[in-house]
């Protein structure tokens, strides 16, 4: 099931972000986020040979490869490769907290782990992902609305694609489980 459309959404204005914009919404029974990243990378390749005749794409100076098959990184992953920081191997907020400090990030008193792994992203690593990446396994705070990963239950099994350094699309495996979702309004 899928509608095109226009949006509107209250989120303020950036160099990233209009608030109205047009949108293509899709939703698919029986299938994870590995079925949605799926169907997305075949959809762009599809519409990339359909209009341009080719799946490689040159947009300014840079070439842009929708043929190859996307690449697939979690999201701490990709801090990893930028910055060197595991954050697998920080246990608790106040460590998050004393990295973002170090390295000048700023954040608010209320963000947890997982707030502090989400602005580390955006700051080192989002204007990098010029070929199509996939960035998978999101913290569970910045979802609340995604089904837990099995076996780790700080991420949520969501993904964003990634094209020149933009956030091109954003899904996730629904959460359905409802004592877990009333457990996160809760909270």
């Amino acid at each position: 099931v899928y509608e095109i459309g226009r949006v509107f959404r209250n989120e303020g204005l950036d160099t990233r972000h209009n608030p109205e914009f047009t949108l293509m919404e899709l939703y698919q029974a029986y299938t994870d986020y590995y079925g949605m990243m799926e169907l997305t990378e075949s959809m762009y390749r599809y519409v990339a040979e359909k209009v341009c005749g080719t799946t490689l794409i040159t947009y300014g100076d840079k070439q842009i490869d929708l043929g190859k098959p996307f690449r697939k990184l979690t999201m701490i992953d990709a801090i990893k490769e930028e910055t060197g920081i595991d954050f697998d191997t920080v246990r608790t907020d106040e460590e998050a907290k004393a990295l973002a400090k170090e390295r000048g990030i700023e954040f608010e008193d209320r963000h947890k782990k997982g707030d502090i792994v989400n602005l580390f992203f955006d700051e080192y690593c989002e204007d990098k992902m010029i070929q199509p990446t996939f960035i998978m396994d999101h913290p569970i705070e910045i979802s609340p609305l995604t089904k837990k990963k099995p076996g780790h239950p700080e991420q949520v099994e969501r993904f964003e694609l990634y094209i020149n350094g933009w956030e091109m699309c954003n899904a996730y495996s629904e959460l359905n489980d409802p004592i877990d979702q009333r457990e996160r309004f809760r909270a």
